[in-house]
């Protein structure tokens, strides 16, 4: 149970979520004459948008995070608690934690969003999503075992199933994991096998509308598809997935084997909101007013991921990327602030608040090295111009000036190198074989014969007529074969 501070005499404000609409309304109360308490599951704020780059194994988890009593340790109002939040009571103005309940003067709602599987989620364990730390070091694990398994696959089939991945939806999270995969793929670790040629990789992109990128403007889209194009990605446009089974994924009629699947295809909002009673979008968002309150209940602000907001000035919906979380979380604590200050009571009323105005920042996806997307203001640009952009304004949002100096550094050395250092390989390290390559070519557990001068020979076979590869470079993916699928009656490639 969360500690209430109900000797305390001034307000009290919990906010839900460290995020960046949490965070920010946070900072938004230093100095204002309240009681802060910061909420949140897990101790430390991630930068969301590079969590792709920890995926792929160009950044580190500590790069793209910080602690959550680190950012908000200056500021002598708030406390942190790591604590799951399981419901609210609007007329009892409670709000119930794991282990009891506490009484809020204002609140703010900011506890993000999570997969949406539309109404499918038994795929969730075959096709993980990327919205945390910990599914980034899972979808980096999948990734890497990947090549592993390919490496010592002795089936034909099974090795190209283990060297194709499938990335449902073209939003910019697809977008940017796909090509991050094939550059792995293509230009990092192809000296790092012996028996496979990684660039033979197959990466497809599956999206269900008429084109890559929905929400930007259509040049832009055309632009970003036809780099993926370029980089080796398969774009797979008005593809539905209708299923999805280990090893495979359903259009409609057609199966294609994929041994890794991941999901980039939408999202739903914290299940918090279901516990309010009150109207709710079809992704689960709370309907808000203009000032981003409950209707009815002015001391409850939603912000982020969990809002189904508009735009006072355009009446457009608010999109569900970080510069509007910050925004309306900047929007949510200086109202409450100001409201304070001004009558020195809790639980304010509302009715004079300027509607909240959210200012589109642009949009940007990156694609690969030198390639982007990006519409800031009138400015529409692709290319290097867009990459330089997208680099330079995720560096400025990043929290924490040694999270900037290092992501900036492992940024160049990426750029000279084609290198992503952290291939680091953790948790559960089984690979998926279907037919092992025979013991005397892979090295096997309690086999002395280990060393790699004690399989060279057959590192070393003749390569078959046909495939174009010289007798110094045998490694393949599979597809250039034309043996069996039973590795006992093949000699090893």
């Amino acid at each position: 149970m969360v500690e209430s501070h109900s000797d305390d005499p001034r307000p009290r404000v919990y906010i839900v979520g460290g995020g960046f609409a949490g965070l920010e309304a946070a900072r938004q109360l230093a100095g204002a004459p309240v009681q802060v308490t910061l909420l949140d599951r897990r101790n430390h704020h991630v930068f969301q948008p590079l969590l792709y780059q920890v995926a792929t194994a160009s950044l580190s988890p500590g790069d793209i995070s910080a602690p959550i009593r680190t950012v908000l340790r200056g500021q002598a109002n708030c406390d942190v608690a790591l604590a799951g939040v399981t419901g609210v009571d609007l007329e009892g103005r409670r709000l119930f934690v794991e282990g009891g309940y506490v009484q809020y003067d204002f609140l703010v709602l900011a506890a993000g969003a999570t997969h949406a599987y539309f109404g499918n989620d038994q795929w969730a364990s075959v096709a993980p999503g990327l919205k945390s730390l910990e599914d980034a070091i899972d979808l980096r694990r999948r990734i890497l075992l990947a090549f592993e398994s390919a490496e010592y696959e002795g089936s034909l089939r099974a090795r190209q199933a283990a060297l194709t991945f499938g990335i449902v939806g073209a939003g910019p999270t697809g977008v940017e994991l796909a090509g991050a995969i094939k550059e792995i793929a293509g230009k990092t670790i192809p000296e790092d096998y012996r028996h496979i040629d990684t660039r033979t990789t197959r990466v497809i992109l599956f999206e269900a509308g008429d084109r890559v990128l929905p929400t930007f403007p259509e040049k832009l889209s055309q632009r970003a598809q036809r780099d993926l194009e370029r980089l080796g990605v398969e774009v797979r446009l008005n593809a539905a997935v209708t299923d999805i089974h280990p090893g495979e994924v359903h259009i409609s009629d057609e199966v294609i084997p994929v041994r890794n699947v991941f999901w980039a295809a939408g999202v739903k909002a914290s299940p918090i909101g279901q516990s309010l009673g009150v109207p709710l979008d079809r992704s689960g968002r709370v309907q808000v007013g203009p000032d981003l309150t409950v209707p009815g209940h002015p001391e409850v602000f939603v912000a982020g991921d969990m809002a189904a907001a508009t735009s006072a000035d355009s009446g457009e919906p608010v999109p569900g990327v970080a510069p509007a979380a910050l925004q309306m979380g900047r929007y949510a604590g200086k109202v409450i602030a100001r409201e304070v200050a001004g009558s020195g009571k809790a639980g304010g009323t509302g009715p004079d608040r300027t509607p909240f105005v959210y200012r589109d920042k642009g949009m940007m996806a990156i694609i690969g090295k030198a390639r982007a997307v990006a519409t800031v203001g009138p400015l529409k640009a692709g290319g290097f111009l867009a990459w330089l952009l997208w680099g330079g304004i995720h560096i400025a949002f990043l929290i924490g000036f040694r999270n900037r100096v290092q992501v900036l550094l492992s940024w160049f050395w990426s750029w000279l190198l084609n290198a992503r250092d952290v291939r680091l390989i953790t948790g559960e390290a089984t690979l998926e074989l279907e037919s092992p390559r025979p013991p005397d070519f892979v090295p096997m557990p309690g086999n002395a014969e280990t060393g790699p001068e004690n399989h060279s020979s057959p590192d070393r076979a003749t390569p078959p007529e046909g495939t174009g590869a010289s007798p110094d470079d045998t490694r393949t993916a599979g597809a250039e074969y034309s043996e069996s699928d039973s590795p006992p009656s093949e000699s090893p490639p």
